[in-house]
């Protein structure tokens, strides 16, 4: 199985209808705190971090590493989507030997409800796809975020299982270019634009 870290990086900015994703740079490390910080945007991911906290441990420039987008929408950033598999120490507990990369976004409140997190996924997942063929990847969230069930539905990815932790019920679906595909048409990956 391949990583995401043995495929060439960071890639062209990816270009979608209204989006690009693209590596982090020094300019976002405010909106990265902000993320962080925000309890709109911890609500179902543990709680928000404290923001002096964030400003202390946020290099200047965010992590810059293999799967790791920033979604920047008319030259600003408003989000980022991860694309990697979890060290031993952070893998599921759930199927700590599967080994699969793992799908993780967060996008500032005012951008929610506008599908910039579909649009996001769909152009990331495609970019997963092209640079490691046939390779399924997972999403986990709470069930009560009804939001990140919708779009994972959307997206094309289909129950594994649920679970109990962090005190909330988990759901973990899974995702594969030829599965999606199939069964979801309308959720096959956006091409593409590179500049």
């Amino acid at each position: 199985m391949a990583e995401p870290a043995s495929v060439a990086w960071p890639p062209a900015p990816i270009r979608t209808e209204r989006l690009v994703l693209r590596e982090p740079e020094a300019r976002d490390r405010a909106v990265f705190v902000e993320l962080f910080a925000s309890p709109e945007v911890g609500a179902y991911i543990g709680g928000p971090r404290p923001r002096d906290e964030c400003e202390r441990r946020l290099p200047e420039t965010p992590d810059r590493r293999p799967g790791r987008f920033v979604i920047e929408l008319d030259g600003a950033m408003i989000g980022t989507i991860e694309l990697n598999r979890p060290d031993a120490e952070h893998r599921s507990r759930v199927r700590p030997d599967a080994g699969e990369a793992e799908l993780g976004y967060l996008l500032l409140p005012e951008a929610w409800g506008h599908g910039y997190a579909a649009e996001a996924c769909a152009a990331a997942l495609g970019w997963f796809a092209d640079a490691l063929p046939g390779e399924p990847v997972v999403l986990c969230t709470q069930t009560a975020n009804d939001r990140s069930m919708r779009l994972a539905a959307k997206l094309g990815f289909t129950e594994v299982q649920r679970f109990e932790e962090w005190g909330a019920e988990q759901w973990m679906g899974v995702w594969s270019p030829v599965t999606s595909a199939r069964r979801h048409p309308a959720a096959r990956p956006l091409p593409a634009s590179r500049p």
